[in-house]
């Protein structure tokens, strides 16, 4: 049989080494041979992990370390004193649930056993006007928050009572689960990770020891913002279990419907109805922009549809350097309601410009000589 190393010397340890070095010295080997991580890579990774994992439970216990410094491993031989179990066990859980936690993902308690969980993310939808994501704006909301109880100061227990250790978790929180040579360290099913057991719950705040309550945030919306968006307030979120990590709240931001100008990207765009008249004639048209008024020229001839472009006239974005354009869309008004005088113009109008021919309407008579090549073929 092969004699067992020091193990000072398998932890790389000196025999004065504090409980918190030797702590250290095993998370940093079991994380470097813990088998999930070397499958196939290195052979001998299973053998030493287990060996450094027998060295930190005879050394993370006093009593068992003391044994083992005077007797040496005769000291600790289950053959001789009763095996390597019972306290010695506890100190070793603590810190391999906190290897195995690195490895897999989890998150685990410290040395209240009890594991903690961050709270969950919370959402809020905020309705802001064109204006508002173009400029920025600072405005507060109201969300829903948690408070002590009042009624039990957040025991969570009816006043006059108070809760008890769980008896399954002994008021850690976590229970162990062997699997060969793993230990698992798991959250509770009795008290679900509390550690304790509320026999008779408080009647305002039933067991949670905590009550929801509205709080007022203030916000900074940056200017530029679009729609669907979001912006993470950290913190802010739903209170984490057995005093983890609150989560974050997400604002979302929704634009509402504009009366003038809808928001592409960067861009804006509007229609613009015009007048006939100004359509045939031409001539200089104020519009809106979201910074005042501009002009634009209207040519002579202009038709329906026309795109009029103004640089720099949109809104910057978050991530942009410069600020997009507004397109102004040209929307030909066709007059109503007329009177019998303003009928007879139109009509001798009209008469005026078939006397013309096409080169008053030549989009008209280019159509019609279409539609004769198509109906006689």
């Amino acid at each position: 049989m092969a004699t067992k190393r020091d193990y000072y010397e398998v932890l790389g340890v000196p025999k004065n080494a504090s409980e918190e070095d030797i702590k250290k010295a095993y998370r940093k080997l079991a994380m470097k041979h813990h088998p999930d991580r070397n499958q196939g890579e290195d052979k001998g990774a299973e053998a030493k992990f287990k060996e450094a994992k027998e060295a930190y439970e005879m050394l993370s216990n006093a009593e068992k370390r003391a044994a083992y410094d005077q007797h040496g491993h005769a000291g600790v031989d289950p053959n001789m004193r009763g095996g390597p179990g019972g306290e010695g066990f506890g100190g070793f859980a603590e810190a391999f649930g906190d290897i195995f936690g690195d490895v897999f993902g989890q998150r685990g308690g410290g040395r209240g056993g009890r594991q903690v969980y961050r709270g969950s993310d919370l959402s809020y939808a905020m309705e802001i006007t064109l204006e508002e994501a173009a400029f920025g704006k600072e405005a507060q909301i109201r969300i829903p928050t948690w408070e002590h109880c009042a009624t039990c100061t957040g025991s969570g227990a009816k006043p006059s009572t108070q809760a008890k250790a769980c008896a399954t978790c002994h008021g850690q929180g976590v229970v162990q689960m062997r699997q060969g040579f793993f230990s698992v360290q798991q959250s509770c099913p009795h008290c679900r990770g509390s550690g304790k057991i509320i026999a008779e719950p408080c009647s305002t705040c039933h067991g949670q020891g905590k009550q929801k309550k509205q709080k007022t945030l203030e916000v900074k919306i940056p200017a530029g913002i679009d729609d669907t968006m979001r912006i993470r307030s950290a913190g802010n979120g739903e209170p984490g279990t057995n005093g983890g990590p609150p989560g974050d709240l997400y604002i979302e931001i929704r634009l509402k419907k504009h009366d003038i100008f809808e928001r592409d990207g960067d861009d804006l765009h509007c229609v613009v109805p015009i007048s006939f008249t100004r359509a045939a004639l031409g001539g200089e048209i104020d519009v809106p922009t979201l910074q005042g008024k501009a002009a634009i020229d209207i040519p002579e001839g202009t038709q329906a549809g026309k795109q009029f472009r103004i640089r720099g006239k949109g809104l910057k974005g978050v991530r942009s350097s410069y600020p997009g354009d507004l397109y102004c869309h040209v929307s030909v008004e066709t007059p109503v309601k007329l009177t019998e005088h303003q009928r007879k113009l139109l009509k001798d109008f009209d008469e005026s410009l078939k006397k013309g021919g096409a080169k008053h309407s030549p989009g008209e008579v280019s159509w019609a000589d279409k539609l004769k090549g198509f109906f006689s073929a």
